[in-house]
């Protein structure tokens, strides 16, 4: 990989995201225009910044307040991203959500822009991908930060 600023890493992948803006909500999918749900963005965006996706997803439940004892999205985040703290904002941060206590963190999205108008991309039912502001109600949810393994992307020429 060529060397490039911080900069350019973050507003390469807001800019990834947001080519996904528009993409009608489709529980499990990962197609660009076609269809996509929460992980489905996130697999797309990995897909334009890596080439393959790093192993194959299972399948999923569709709601974000179904009870589970563990913790498989922040599991596999863990392993496939670079945890940060959650006060590090950065635009193109992946965000993870915990929709309601006692129940597994079972939202992401991605960070866009950062302050008073800070924002994120994301999908869910009912809603094709869209870019939401990081709103208190939203704000309080975020439970993990991570960002995308700088080391490997695959920048266009």
């Amino acid at each position: 990989m060529t060397p490039r600023s911080q900069d350019a890493y973050e507003q390469h992948i807001v800019r990834l995201a947001r080519g996904w803006i528009g993409t009608p909500y489709r529980h499990q999918a990962s197609c660009l225009h076609a269809g996509a749900d929460c992980l489905g963005l996130l697999r797309g965006v990995w897909r334009a910044l890596y080439g393959a996706e790093p192993a194959p997803i299972p399948p999923y439940g569709m709601g974000w307040f179904a009870p589970e004892g563990d913790e498989v999205l922040w599991q596999a985040a863990r392993r496939y991203l670079h945890a940060k703290a959650l006060e590090e904002e950065r635009p193109g941060d992946v965000l993870l959500f915990r929709m309601q206590d006692g129940v597994a963190a079972r939202h992401l999205g991605i960070a866009t822009t950062l302050g008073a108008q800070a924002a994120f991309i994301h999908a869910y039912a009912r809603h094709a991908v869209l870019e939401s502001p990081l709103s208190s109600p939203w704000r309080r949810r975020i439970v993990a930060r991570f960002t995308f393994p700088k080391e490997t992307i695959q920048w266009p020429q």
